[in-house]
C-alpha cells in the first residue's frame, strides 16, 4: 500500500477498495464492453487502468495511468485490442506501488501460451512464495503480487492449463477474484471463502464477469449469478461454461464492507441492493443511537443512503447541509503541508443557510484516522451549528485489512489508538457513535455475528481474520528479532 500516494483521499482517511475487474468472451466487440464495464467499475480503482484481448491467434495489451476516459474513449485506442475476448482491470494499489509495470492484467508467455490475470484482492503469503520462487530461477517483472500466480502456473507440473493454475491457486492465501485469459478461453475463479465479489452475467451470446453487478447494466448484460467462494468457471470459444469447485466446502466470508462502502449504491452484492443495505444500516443506527435533533445530515457522497435510512426511522428531516464538489480530481495540485486541513473545503462547503442555529447529526459511513471528521464537525460549527452529533454507519474501523482494501497501519487507525469517548473529544463533537457489529449484521439481512463462525470476512472491525496472515506473521517476527536481539536463541 501507498499512504503517501496523491490518488489516496486527502491524508489518507478513507478505505479503499483496490480494484475492479471485468471480462467478456465471445462477444464481437469485446474490448469496447470492456472499457465501458470498467467505466462502471471506476471507483474500485482510479489509479490505473489495462484491457488485453485475444484475436484467436495473438493477445494484445494498452495500459495507462489514470481514469479509463482517459486511455479508452477513442476508437483509435479500442481497434488496438481485436478479438472477441478481452479483460480488463481498474487498480488502486496495495501491494506493488505505483507505475505502469504494476498495472494488469498481467501478461505472459508460458509453454502453453499466452497467459494474461486480472486480479481484485490480496494474497497475503505473496512475499513468502515469492521469495521461494526468485530462489528456484524466477525472474519477476513486477513488484505486484498478481505475478506471483503467473510464476505458480508456469512451474507447476500438471500438464493443463486449467490444472495448473488450481495447483496455483491451491498455495494461495488470502483474497482474490480472478480473470485469467488463455489460448483456450476465459476461466474467473474466486477464493474460497469469497472474500473478493466476482458477478456472471450474459450479453446475449457473450459470457461476461464483472467485480460488480452494476458493470452489467451499463454494458447491457443480464446478471445470471455470483461466482460462488471456491469456484473456478472455464468458458470456451463455442460458449460452453464448466464449473469447478476444486477446494472443498468452506463456510462463506465475502467482505461486509461491500454493503457500508465499496460496491457503488446501484450494485447488488449477495442478493442485496447496496442502496437498501445501506439505508437499512442508518435505520438500525436511528434505532441502537438515537439523538434529539433538528436535522440529519450526509457527509457525501457515501453517507447518502445511511442518511436517508437514519432520517426515516428517527422521523428528524433529512437535508443536504453540506454539498460536495465533484470536480476536485486527482490531477488538483497538492497543498503544502501547511493548507493540508484546507483539502476538506476543496470537496465540502457547509450550505450555512440550512445549517446555523440548528442542531444535526452527521451521518458517515466510517472513520479511519478522524482528520476529516474532526474538519467537517469544525465546518458544521463554523456555519454556525448549535449542537453536531456524529453517527457511523459501520463499527469502529480498528483493524488493518489484509485482503485487498487499502488501510493505515493500525497505529494509524483512530479506533486502534481509542475508545469512543476519547474519539469523540478528538473530533469535536457532541456525541459519537457507531452501529454494533450485530445491528450491522442485521441490516445486511444476516442473523446476529456467530463468532465461531461469522458470516463475512468483518476483520477491519473485529481483527477475527479469516485466513493465515503468513507475510505479516513473518514481518513482525524479524521486527522482533531486530528490537530484541538479545533474546534470540543462538
Amino acid at each position: 500500500m501507498n499512504l503517501t500516494h496523491p490518488f489516496f483521499d486527502e491524508d489518507g482517511d478513507k478505505l479503499r477498495e483496490e480494484c475492479g475487474v471485468f471480462g467478456a468472451i465471445n462477444a464481437s466487440d469485446a474490448a469496447a464492453a470492456t472499457a465501458l464495464g470498467l467505466h462502471a467499475l471506476q471507483h474500485r480503482g482510479q489509479e490505473a487502468v489495462g484491457i488485453t484481448s485475444f484475436d484467436g491467434a495473438e493477445f494484445y495489451t494498452r495500459r495507462g495511468l489514470g481514469h479509463v476516459a482517459e486511455n479508452f474513449s477513442s476508437p483509435e485506442a479500442i481497434a488496438e485490442l481485436p478479438g472477441t475476448m478481452a479483460a480488463g482491470h481498474v487498480r488502486y494499489s496495495t501491494t506493488g506501488g505505483a507505475g505502469l509495470r504494476n498495472v494488469q492484467p498481467l501478461y505472459a508467455d508460458l509453454a502453453s501460451g499466452g497467459f494474461a490475470v486480472a486480479h481484485n484482492g490480496n494474497i497475503s503469503n505473496a512475499g513468502t512464495l515469492r521469495e521461494d520462487l526468485v530462489r528456484r530461477g524466477s525472474i519477476f517483472q513486477s513488484t505486484s503480487d498478481t505475478e506471483v500466480i503467473i510464476h505458480l502456473v508456469a512451474t507447476s507440473r500438471y500438464p493443463t492449463i486449467m490444472d495448473r493454475l488450481i495447483d496455483a491457486l491451491r498455495l494461495l492465501e488470502g483474497a482474490y477474484a480472478l480473470i485469467v485469459m488463455t489460448p483456450e478461453g476465459m476461466i474467473a475463479c474466486r477464493d474460497p471463502l469469497g472474500i473478493r465479489p466476482l458477478q456472471m452475467g450474459r450479453m446475449g451470446d457473450a459470457t461476461v464477469f464483472a467485480s460488480e453487478t452494476v458493470a452489467f447494466d451499463v454494458v447491457g448484460a443480464q446478471f445470471v449469478r455470483q461466482v460462488e467462494p471456491g469456484e473456478v468457471i472455464k468458458v470456451d470459444f463455442d460458449g460452453n461454461v464448466d464449473s469447478l469447485h476444486p477446494f472443498g466446502s468452506h463456510a462463506a466470508r465475502p467482505c461486509i464492507f461491500e454493503h457500508v462502502y465499496f460496491s457503488r449504491p446501484d450494485s447488488v452484492f449477495d442478493g442485496r441492493s447496496i442502496y437498501e443495505a445501506r439505508k437499512a444500516i442508518g435505520a438500525e443506527l436511528a434505532r441502537e443511537k438515537p439523538v434529539e435533533a433538528d436535522l440529519v445530515i450526509p457527509v457525501p457522497d457515501s453517507g447518502v443512503p445511511a442518511a436517508i435510512g437514519y432520517a426515516q426511522e428517527s422521523g428528524i428531516p433529512f437535508e443536504l447541509g453540506i454539498i460536495r464538489s465533484h470536480y476536485v480530481g486527482r490531477t488538483f495540485i497538492q497543498p503544502s503541508d501547511g493548507a493540508r486541513h484546507a483539502g476538506v473545503k476543496r470537496k465540502h462547503n457547509a450550505n450555512r443557510a440550512l445549517v446555523e442555529g440548528k442542531r444535526i447529526v452527521l451521518i458517515d459511513d466510517s472513520i479511519v484516522r478522524g482528520t476529516t471528521s474532526l474538519q467537517i464537525v469544525e465546518m458544521m460549527r463554523d456555519a454556525g451549528a448549535t449542537e453536531v452529533h456524529f453517527r457511523v454507519a459501520s463499527p469502529p474501523t480498528a483493524h488493518s485489512c489484509f485482503y485487498g482494501v487499502d488501510t493505515p497501519e493500525r497505529s494509524k487507525l483512530l479506533a486502534a489508538r481509542m475508545d469512543v469517548e476519547p474519539m469523540r473529544e478528538f473530533i469535536k463533537a457532541d456525541s459519537l457513535a457507531f452501529v454494533s457489529i450485530d445491528g450491522l449484521y442485521r441490516a445486511v439481512g444476516e442473523k446476529p455475528r456467530n463468532s465461531s463462525c461469522p458470516q463475512f470476512c468483518d476483520a477491519c472491525f473485529t481483527g477475527d481474520y479469516p485466513t493465515s496472515l503468513t507475510d505479516v506473521a513473518r514481518r513482525e517476527n524479524r521486527q522482533q528479532q531486530l528490537a530484541f536481539p538479545s533474546e534470540q536463541v543462538a
